[in-house]
């Protein structure tokens, strides 16, 4: 309930939700949620709504008074108390395979300059991630790029750009790749995500019926049923598979080749708390060099 305090002064400051959420870094709708939930939290309205406008009702006013003297208290805490167990927790939603490579790289070399700040990981699949972020209840996310417009105030920092290929069993033979996706039993990229969209296109595009066995969401699962000698399935080249391993042969789709772009999504840099620009800087940073500080894909 601090949080959507916090907002709630602004709110009752500037007048409107959407002057609160300009001045906060927050779009007018997740302003909005925040007071609805503020609302139902208390059990009464704090606001006459009359179309788009909100003006604060006489409960509204008299809550001002009191939210000022709760946050005062609030943030008096760190007087008493370890400060080291007040400060503030930065929230970062991550889809698994960011998780699994670039995020703990990053993290570590954020905590090695020294911050006494906490972080906390949400996992999640992109569009979940997107409406955290947009709502406010996290403060970034490594997800996959949308196939639409993300919500204002939202800004995306490209992470890496992932060419797919075919992958299949070390004894399948041949180098066709009409013949092998339209020949071979076929794991699926789940359609419901936004990499499994782009696999899902390019097969209609190319007017490639496969002999579709199984459909799943993680990368590492299709890999590994590929590795078993399941079938063969359209995977991009991931951070943690810069060189493909042993267990598998891969075949680059040449000039029909298709990309996953991932990246962070974030409010402007200039609206994030400090730990929070910092931190997003570290991933962007890591990402966009390897090891070798050479430029990443």
């Amino acid at each position: 309930m601090i949080r959507e305090l916090k907002t709630f002064l602004m709110v009752a400051k500037e007048g409107t939700f959407a002057a609160a959420g300009d001045k906060i870094g927050l779009t007018q709708a997740a302003v909005s949620a925040q007071m609805q939930r503020l609302e139902a939290d208390l059990g009464f309205p704090l606001f006459d709504r009359s179309g788009r406008n909100a003006r604060l009702n006489q409960k509204g006013l008299q809550l001002v008074t009191q939210a000022q003297e709760l946050l005062s208290l609030y943030d008096g805490l760190g007087e008493r108390l370890d400060r080291t167990a007040l400060e503030r927790t930065v929230t970062v939603g991550a889809i698994a395979s960011v998780q699994r490579t670039l995020l703990p790289d990053a993290l570590t070399s954020f905590f090695k300059l020294g911050s006494a700040c906490r972080v906390r990981v949400i996992p999640g699949l992109s569009m979940e991630l997107i409406n955290l972020v947009d709502a406010g209840e996290i403060d970034m996310a490594a997800i996959l790029k949308p196939p639409f417009p993300l919500p204002p105030g939202l800004r995306w920092s490209a992470l890496a750009h992932e060419p797919f290929h075919l992958i299949l069993p070390k004894n399948v033979a041949g180098d066709d790749i009409a013949e092998l996706l339209t020949s071979q039993p076929f794991i699926r990229y789940d359609r419901s995500s936004f990499g499994g969209r782009r696999v899902d296109r390019f097969l209609r595009e190319m007017n490639f019926v496969v002999k579709e066995i199984c459909e799943v969401d993680e990368l590492e699962a299709i890999f590994k049923l590929v590795s078993n000698g399941v079938g063969v399935a359209l995977l991009p080249q991931t951070s943690a598979w810069r060189r493909w391993p042993a267990a598998v042969r891969t075949l680059s789709l040449g000039n029909n080749v298709f990309y996953r772009d991932v990246g962070l999504i974030h409010r402007p840099l200039d609206k994030l708390d400090d730990e929070v620009r910092r931190i997003s800087e570290h991933i962007i940073t890591l990402a966009r060099h390897d090891p070798r500080g050479q430029k990443r894909d």
